[in-house]
């Protein structure tokens, strides 16, 4: 991948640099020098000559780790694991190991990692939270992806559009370019295209006014357009760090700022917080113009490459600060992008992703959680370099993930929540414990939930699309109810069941009905009990010459008169709940036996037996 471990640029000068043994001296002056893929051609000689040792294992792991060779840097680590390594090695292993899809023996670098760096926030992230990819995995999808035409056979990321559909992005793609020694590729420049309605990008073409011989891009342009900022080398400034030692000269990415004169940039100049001991990159500017972000090496920090920010004045800028520890790691974070909502977007390979790079976000407003958007813009992959024009409602990413830096739209998708309240159709009761599942165009079942309390379940759905809710509880009919696309933020949908009804049984002598049941020591009528009654006063309208005597009984536990007198009380709840339900009161009366009259005659009653004499019943004295 192209320029995102890279964290200095070089100039070579002639002489030999130091090396950890006479065999070694060749691959580790390259190494020294970042030009890793020749750095990784002379450890492998060393391997096959039976020359190599764990340090050239890990030398040559590391190669392929810093040029994202996945596969190789895989197969050296294991070998350089066989003896104990520090803790970073166990990291970087783990890392390539995702990026390969061997998520399991990945989590097992991670915990070696986390034995030997247990306060690093990256161990800490997995110690409490180890099954963190199958709950990435099954995140809500955010966006539709499709790699983009711009995309050339080399390195393409960073891209950007203006409101004014100016399209800008970083590319290799001028292969008459000087190459980079780091991966053997073209420098990179900046282009500009053109972003068509239809959502087709015109053939790129070089700005040429902003690059140099060196490496040049990203930029970042304010909302007015009058503004560019962009990353190239402090080689254009004859600023460097000499190491004597290496005798080599190394150089850094600094920022540089350009105005836009009748279309064209000019003007450019160094940032005045530039500094040759570290790199200043990849910038992204605040909507009011006021808040410059970039990401940094520069002392201070948590670890590798920070996220860090400046206000901005004209040419005036205050002191560069750190985003802080919710935001950075241990690990790189890099690639920020600051919408015109205040949502920061970046790159980091400290937070828990799937491989390599993956895309996180922000809410500064509402200084909400740091989060992973999750699949399809992360993969195992390197994912970065995302952005998002608001008022065109696009974004753009980067990737590796077809083996080039290649960039992607990314189309967001406009989700709704659906709330589904479950109600009883005939008390308006919230019900619990009834199972609403959500049923897409194609019907198909995307999910289930279960109400709680409130009689509620939630579902993010898309806004573009219709669905329908199947809700289903016992002694309830079966319903189903219509989502229909909607541009509000929140839909609601209630949900009245009917209850299923079980008629009375109507013989010669009785109406049967399901029990009534009392609360213990009580004879007020409950919720169940008044929905038996209820079927009884509909049997009497439908038969409205039907006179009806309830008989109350308890079991044989307690007292004979305690018994007669609850049962007695009971069955005079029954006959007022029916007369307030508009019975006359010449067709019902009733009266309680206590347990003078068991429908079981037992001594040593069992608990199925109590509940039998534990009964009401309703005779027919007129049909």
């Amino acid at each position: 991948m192209k320029k995102i471990y890279l964290t200095l640029s070089f100039v070579i000068a002639s002489g030999l640099l130091s090396a950890q043994n006479k065999d070694t001296k060749i691959a580790d002056k390259l190494y020294d020098r970042h030009e890793y893929v020749d750095a990784a051609k002379e450890y492998l000689k060393l391997t096959e000559a039976n020359k190599a040792d764990n340090y050239v294992y890990k030398q040559l792991a590391d190669s392929y780790y810093n040029v994202f060779n996945t596969k190789e840097a895989v197969k050296w680590y294991a070998k350089a694991v066989e003896k104990e390594q520090d803790a970073e090695t166990y990291f970087r292993y783990a890392q390539m190991l995702k990026a390969e899809g061997k998520s399991e023996e990945a989590n097992k670098q991670m915990k070696k990692f986390a034995t030997l760096a247990p306060n690093d926030q990256r161990a800490e992230a997995f110690v409490s939270n180890p099954d963190y990819l199958t709950q990435l995995k099954d995140k809500t999808k955010l966006f539709n992806i499709t790699k983009s035409d711009i995309s050339s056979d080399k390195s393409d990321f960073g891209a950007i559009l203006t409101d004014d559909n100016h399209f800008y992005f970083s590319s290799g793609r001028n292969i008459s370019r000087k190459k980079s020694d780091y991966d053997g590729e073209p420098y990179l420049d900046i282009y500009k295209a053109t972003y068509n309605q239809n959502g087709t990008i015109s053939e790129a073409v070089s700005v040429d006014e902003l690059n140099t011989q060196w490496h040049d891009g990203p930029v970042a342009i304010t909302k007015d357009g009058a503004t560019l900022y962009y990353g190239s080398e402090s080689f254009n400034e004859k600023a460097f760090v000499k190491d004597k030692t290496k005798k080599a000269k190394f150089g850094k990415i600094y920022l540089y700022k350009a105005t836009n004169e009748n279309g064209t940039w000019s003007n450019s100049k160094p940032l005045p917080f530039n500094d040759p001991k570290f790199d200043i990159r990849n910038p992204s500017i605040s909507k009011d113009g006021t808040t410059l972000y970039f990401s940094s090496n520069m002392p201070g920090g948590y670890g590798g490459e920070d996220l860090w920010k400046v206000a901005v004045n004209g040419d005036e800028y205050g002191e560069p600060e750190n985003l802080g520890d919710k935001i950075n790691t241990e690990g790189n974070e890099s690639f920020p992008f600051i919408t015109d909502e205040n949502i920061l977007y970046y790159a980091s390979n400290g937070k828990q992703g799937f491989g390599g790079l993956d895309v996180f976000r922000v809410d500064l407003e509402k200084g909400s959680d740091v989060e992973n958007i999750g699949l399809p813009v992360n993969s195992e992959k390197d994912d970065f370099a995302f952005s998002y024009n608001s008022s065109k409602k696009i974004g753009f990413f980067a990737s590796n993930r077809e083996g080039n830096d290649d960039i992607f739209v990314a189309d967001p998708i406009c989700y709704v929540n659906a709330v589904t309240r479950v109600k009883d159709a005939k008390t308006g009761n919230l019900l619990e414990y009834a199972k609403v599942s959500l049923i897409d165009a194609k019907e198909q079942n995307i999910g289930s939930l279960i109400t709680e309390s409130n009689g509620e379940v939630n579902f993010p759905i898309n806004c573009d699309l219709d669905y329908a809710v199947l809700v289903s509880k016992s002694g309830y009919e079966e319903g189903i109810f219509t989502i229909s696309k909607t541009s509000e933020s929140q839909i609601v949908v209630e949900a009245l069941l009917n209850p299923i009804v079980i008629m009375p049984i109507i013989t010669e002598k009785e109406v049967i009905l399901e029990p009534i049941f009392f609360e213990y020591n009580k004879s007020n009528i409950t919720a169940q009990g008044a929905a038996e009654l209820d079927k009884l006063v509909q049997v009497m309208n439908e038969y409205p010459n039907m006179v009806i005597f309830a008989k109350s009984h308890t079991d044989s536990r307690g007292k004979d008169k305690y018994n007669l007198d609850l049962s007695d009380r009971r069955a005079k709840s029954t006959v007022q709940y029916l007369i307030s339900k508009g019975i006359s009161k010449d067709r019902i009366s009733g009266q309680g036996f206590g347990e003078t009259e068991p429908k079981v005659i037992c001594e040593e009653c069992t608990e199925e037996e109590h509940a039998q004499n534990r009964r009401s019943e309703f005779l027919i004295v007129k049909k």
